[in-house]
């Protein structure tokens, strides 16, 4: 049997060598000076050669070990240099497939439509916050209540944004590998309530999709109005200002080329695009805009005032409703969270570009160099982003009425 100073003294010769220690383990002397454990062992009727290791790297009490190992293996019936190969070929499949692997992965798929801005973001929220405790982790291993360990040492520092924004992230990584065939579950799914909530001071908005579903069927079955009825239908499809959907007029309306140019003296002032604000209207618009014409489209106002026609609706005719329709506007939603509710879902269900979100909402966007983007901008992707929408939005409604609510997925590539 081999000694630590038989293999540490072992000379190289002209010919590879072997020093023979016991079981079937032995040491193979090269003549450049490397030294290999081996071990020689029978398989169905073969002789066979399972590589141990790289002395010194591999010290003769690891090398016993792995030997016992493979003789353990042996009683099993099981081929170690089979299962070796396996081990390896495992090993390499989880590191293909680790957490890391994939979100970076999923930026590189996603960064081709996001902003540098977006890009720098995603990359500093994964490389400082998640990678560091989930990277090496095979994905499919994962499951929720690591994540949520992830969410809360955030939440634990303060800030509690960046825990939102990271539990967004690793939802949006989870369900892509999802869908590519990576992984069969989604552990991010369910996350919801893990860390506290966002104290916000900007009005109440639902932005669960399988309750904005029962909203939007909701609407669609109020029994006041007809002109109130149309312009809360209108609300979630163009996420305007309660106020300038109200103020509607048929003279900014193009339905041949389907626009609403909302005009600049009708526009809140802070923080928004200069010029008019152009908002595309998809095929569900245009259906309550028709629908609504032969009733309205003799005056100037598309929701013309009960008492006065020449005036508009009231915004707290919208709120009213709502109210009337059981929906809580100080906690719940407000007409003003039809907005809020597009952003996020946007964002997050359907995945569109943040710049083309903000165009469409009216808020200032800035190019590289610094500049607002004009009122067009983005015109023919903010009508398809749109249309997705307002797809999305009937989708929704039908899995309400169907008492089956999920978060569909409408991600096109």
């Amino acid at each position: 049997m081999l000694t630590d100073t038989k293999v540490k003294n072992a000379k190289p010769k002209e010919k590879p060598y072997k020093l023979s220690d016991s079981g079937g383990l032995y040491l193979e002397v090269m003549p450049n000076g490397s030294k290999y454990w081996r071990m020689k062992y029978r398989f169905a009727n073969k002789e066979k050669r399972l590589s141990v290791g790289v002395y010194p790297r591999v010290t003769l009490l690891k090398a016993r070990k792995t030997r016992d190992e493979a003789k353990d293996l042996l009683d099993q019936h099981i081929d170690p240099s089979l299962a070796k190969q396996n081990n390896k070929a495992r090993a390499l499949e989880n590191q293909e497939n680790s957490f890391a692997a994939i979100a970076n992965e999923w930026r590189a798929h996603k960064s081709k439509t996001w902003s540098q801005t977006m890009i720098t973001r995603q990359r500093q929220l994964l490389d400082n916050d998640i990678i560091p405790y989930l990277g090496k982790r095979p994905l499919k291993e994962i499951e929720t209540f690591e994540l949520v360990g992830v969410l809360r040492r955030i939440e634990d520092r303060g800030a509690l944004t960046t825990a939102h924004k990271a539990r967004q992230a690793i939802n949006q990584i989870f369900r892509w590998a999802k869908q590519i065939g990576r992984i069969k579950n989604n552990p991010a799914s369910d996350m919801e309530g893990a860390i506290q909530p966002l104290n916000k001071s900007h009005m109440a908005a639902i932005t669960d999709p399988a309750e904005f579903g029962r909203l939007l069927v909701a609407i669609e079955a109020y029994e006041g109005s007809h002109i109130i009825r149309t312009a809360l239908a209108l609300a979630p499809l163009l996420f305007q200002r309660p106020g300038e959907l109200c103020a509607m007029e048929w003279a900014e309306l193009d339905l041949e080329k389907r626009l609403w140019t909302i005009p600049q003296s009708k526009k809140k002032e802070r923080n928004q695009v200069e010029g008019d604000h152009t908002v595309p209207l998809s095929d569900q618009a245009m259906a309550l805009i028709l629908d609504i014409q032969p009733l309205t489209g003799g005056g100037k106002c598309v929701f013309p005032n009960q008492r006065d026609h020449s005036r508009p609706i009231r915004t707290e005719s919208l709120g009213k409703a709502l109210r009337n329709m059981g929906i809580d506007t100080k906690n719940q939603h407000t007409t003003h969270g039809f907005r809020a509710s597009a952003r996020t879902m946007l964002d997050e269900q359907l995945q569109i570009r943040i710049e083309w979100i903000e165009q469409q909402m009216a808020h200032s966007v800035k190019d590289q160099l610094g500049r607002a983007y004009n009122r067009t901008k983005y015109l023919p992707e903010r009508s398809q982003m749109m249309q997705r929408w307002a797809d999305y939005l009937d989708e929704l409604k039908k899995q309400a009425l169907g008492g089956n609510v999920v978060t569909a997925n409408f991600n096109k590539s």
